[in-house]
């Protein structure tokens, strides 16, 4: 019986160790995987331009008609809201990082009627935020932007300091009995 249990507590220690192996193995790909598909995004990104103001019924072979002269169009996106209804700005990615020089110089071009504003793309880094403002939206902190230490211990309201966002405080507006009349809405018996 005790041969029988160490036979089997050799088998589990050689299964525990072949199965951090295997751990091990597919976390140093998974980590080569995010690190080649972050390269290649960002040298895609450097082959790409912004081309905001785009009229709504453009289409991609539109823009990629207009942005041929500059260089060899490998893709064009036109960005949609949730209903599938264009956002008015496009990315065009090009297959020479050359282009993208080119491309720049059609900023303030028309293209079905409009002026276009064109640029180079940017590359979005996780954990930036856009607009350099700082914490909780940059509102109602007065001058530096840092809380005291008593609004630190208060709970946190969107609307600002006055509460119920429009309006004056407490009075009038949402929720709140009107003037003059009871819990019922107003109606007598």
């Amino acid at each position: 019986m005790q041969r029988r249990l160490k036979e089997m507590e050799d088998e589990a220690a050689k299964l525990k160790d072949e199965h951090e192996k295997v751990d091990d193995a597919m976390a140093s790909e998974e980590g080569k995987n995010t690190e080649e598909e972050a390269a290649k995004k960002q040298e895609a990104d450097a082959r790409s331009v912004f081309v905001g103001q785009v009229d709504y019924a453009s289409t991609p072979e539109d823009l990629a008609n207009a942005f041929s002269g500059c260089g060899t169009v490998n893709r064009v996106t036109i960005l949609q809201d949730k209903f599938d209804n264009p956002k008015g700005f496009a990315y065009v990615e090009f297959l020479e990082p050359d282009a993208v020089s080119n491309a720049i110089l059609l900023d303030g071009t028309e293209i079905r009627g409009r002026k276009i504003k064109v640029s180079a793309k940017r590359t979005n880094v996780p954990g930036m935020k856009a607009g350099g403002r700082g914490g909780r939206g940059g509102r109602g902190r007065g001058r530096g932007g840092r809380m005291p230490m008593m609004m630190m211990m208060m709970p946190y309201s969107p609307y600002g300091r006055g509460g119920r966002g429009r309006g004056r405080g407490g009075r009038g507006g949402r929720g709140g009995r009107g003037r003059g009349r009871g819990d019922d809405g107003g109606a007598a018996e």
